[in-house]
């Protein structure tokens, strides 16, 4: 599933095409996608300016000139694709079946946008502007990373008495909000902490260290255009690089790069966690 950089590289991808330009018509191929659709969704969407495309942890958060938001969430395999105006004719992305293009966005001036999403685990919401703060799937979460409201102080709040493996309790939504998998592994690497090490016992010095990691891990991979794992490029088709610079995720077996030792793969909570036995502890 997309992470807070691949979903912010969607963002950036969408927001020249997209942002300030009224959507002229709304093209719906099915009658849902994770959830249905919302009631009379192509009349309330229809004819509206885009004034803002946000984002808040793994949501895109488009605002409308009717007061509503459009959330989407891209779940498993969702894509976004960009077809310019400049470009007379349509080029598919050829990384997708246009028998999943599920959504298209026709805009002022002629861009085209598309959403493609295979497993249909993606899925789009209508929700108020003005009441945002209490959207079901948005009021209960965390902090983002690089925001201003992240520190180590708060980390160090957020982590005091929790029994769970540090690696589940970054995982929590409600602890920080748009970490994932990937990233939690790579931070974690960074500051030195064993996936394995129970939450509260990080508290203090190692959240000092684990703080700055995950915002530098978050910050360059935004920089990078995310991680092309499985599904993910961004809204102009090109893949992101991320990947290229893991020091531990999805590297079983392979050399520490700072101490040699082979990277070890363990289950935590179903999911693959990638680290170093020597240097986190």
């Amino acid at each position: 599933m997309p992470e807070l950089p691949e979903v912010e590289t969607v963002r950036r991808g969408l927001s020249p095409a997209m942002e300030g330009q009224v959507i002229e018509r709304l093209e719906v191929n099915r009658a849902d996608l994770r959830f249905p659709f919302p009631d009379q969704f192509q009349t309330r969407v229809e004819g509206a300016t885009i004034t803002r495309m946000g984002r808040r942890a793994k949501f895109l958060v488009t605002e409308l000139s009717t007061g509503e938001a459009l959330i989407m969430h891209l779940g498993m395999s969702g894509r976004f694709t960009v077809n310019s105006a400049v470009t007379a004719d349509f080029h598919h992305d050829p990384g997708t079946n246009p028998a999943h293009d599920h959504v298209v966005f026709h805009m002022q001036g002629g861009a085209t946008v598309t959403y493609n999403d295979p497993r249909r685990f993606g899925f789009m919401e209508l929700w108020p502007i003005d009441q945002l703060a209490r959207y079901p799937r948005i009021e209960h979460l965390g902090p983002e990373p690089l925001s201003n409201h992240f520190n180590s102080d708060y980390l160090n709040s957020a982590l005091r008495g929790k029994a769970a493996p540090i690696k589940a309790a970054l995982l929590d939504q409600a602890v920080i909000a748009g970490l994932g998998n990937i990233y939690v592994c790579e931070a974690l690497y960074r500051s030195g902490i064993s996936p394995r090490r129970k939450a509260q016992s990080v508290a203090g010095k190692r959240a000092e260290r684990l703080t700055p990691a995950i915002n530098e891990v978050i910050a360059e991979a935004i920089a990078a255009g995310g991680s092309s794992i499985s599904d993910f490029a961004s809204a102009s088709g090109e893949l992101g690089y991320f990947q290229k610079q893991f020091d531990v995720y999805d590297r079983e077996g392979a050399p520490c790069k700072g101490c040699g030792a082979p990277i070890k793969r363990i289950v935590q909570s179903g999911r693959s966690t990638f680290f170093c036995g020597s240097c986190q502890r």
